[in-house]
């Protein structure tokens, strides 16, 4: 161009140029992306708690960004290894959806998981920290598809999520839900693992999907009953008009409200004082024997358990003579008495010429008993 005029050849380029024609299906309304902002909160709430008890840490998400864009643009934006997961609504709605997250992060929530701090993750995910990172998925997706139940009144279910590492610079193909040129909706969030990750993960949904999930919760919302107008009121008064005179109010009849019946009480009644049966030592008073002699003979393996405690493996593996195992009882507490490892009793160690031994000193109940074993 020059002295603000066109060439003719920047002249032709522009009549050669396509047009962009912005089509009324690629757009959404503000109640739209208001709904499904509404819809990634519920889910993603709800995954979010899911996510915290598997990792013992507080995981928050803000609130959602509703935008229209494509796979294509999606991939220039971020160019970063991502971790795919691909979910598909099998009942109660139809389509499927995507859930992206950096590869780094869930690096971070396959250690923690794998009994790690979380600070040190791997650099190369492979088989078992995948396994550890579907698993979380899974139970996240699950939980999403029931607060999904809740807020559309259906049941909702989703296929298993399938979960994919895909580096978003050089993939060809993200997902066969749609092309890489088709219109989609994402929807990002922010989420926060306490002091490890506050990172961006997003929600891929097509519109037509997108628009089943706000016509669904339209449908789900019942709007209050209408209050009665002033002409429906029911009075409380009845009026007779009289030609030529006053009108005369007669108020309604009060119904008659029989008296509550009072509960007779019989007189004079001869009240005994409870009697118990004495109390008699012996641990077998009472029982027939008749019968249990015929197994007196029988060996039962006795063992006095002095406490319990769980491990890692690799703590079991840095085991070596002098370590220290901390169990779960305090010093002086009873000691636990297994038949056939049953719990029976509770005792004190003591110490016979040289031997140890344990004082029996507490018979569990017989409903400690029988809930030990069921």
């Amino acid at each position: 161009m020059s002295e603000g005029f066109l060439s003719q050849e920047e002249i032709d380029a522009l009549l050669k140029a396509e047009p962009v024609v912005s089509s009324p299906d690629m757009e959404l309304t503000d109640l739209e992306k208001d709904a499904l902002g509404e819809i990634g909160n519920i889910s993603m709430g709800s995954a979010a708690t899911t996510l915290s008890i598997l990792l013992d840490r507080r995981v928050s998400i803000t609130t959602p960004k509703v935008s229209i864009t494509n796979l294509r643009e999606i991939k220039d934006q971020y160019p970063l290894p991502y971790v795919v997961i691909e979910v598909g609504y099998t009942h109660g709605l139809i389509g499927g959806n995507l859930l992206a997250m950096k590869e780094r992060d869930t690096a971070i929530i396959a250690d923690l998981m794998m009994g790690g701090d979380g600070s040190n993750p791997p650099t190369d995910m492979n088989e078992l920290y995948m396994s550890a990172v579907t698993e979380a998925m899974n139970q996240m997706m699950g939980s999403t598809a029931t607060a999904m139940s809740t807020v559309f009144k259906k049941k909702v279910d989703i296929s298993p999520p399938k979960v994919n590492i895909m580096n978003f610079a050089d993939n060809p193909s993200i997902s066969d839900l749609t092309s890489d040129d088709q219109p989609v909706i994402r929807v990002s969030f922010r989420m926060e693992v306490e002091g490890l990750i506050d990172s961006e993960i997003m929600q891929v949904l097509s519109i037509d999907f997108a628009r089943e999930l706000v016509s669904g919760l339209m449908g789900s919302i019942q709007p209050p009953p209408p209050k009665p107008s002033a002409k429906e009121t029911v009075p409380l008064k009845q009026s007779v008009n009289i030609p030529n005179a006053m009108p005369i109010t007669h108020p309604l009849p009060t119904p008659e409200i029989a008296p509550p019946k009072m509960p007779q009480y019989q007189q004079n009644v001869t009240v005994q004082p409870v009697q118990f049966a004495p109390l008699v030592s012996g641990a077998l008073q009472g029982v027939d024997t008749t019968n249990i002699n015929l197994i007196m003979d029988v060996p039962l393996q006795v063992t006095v358990e002095l406490g319990r405690t769980r491990k890692l493996i690799r703590d079991i593996l840095e085991l070596v003579p002098g370590s220290i195992v901390e169990l779960d009882k305090l010093a002086g507490e009873p000691v636990d008495v297994l038949v056939n490892g049953k719990l029976i009793a509770k005792g004190e160690v003591v110490v016979i010429d040289e031997n140890f031994g344990v004082r029996i000193t507490e018979i569990v109940s017989q409903l400690e008993r029988t809930n030990g074993l069921q």
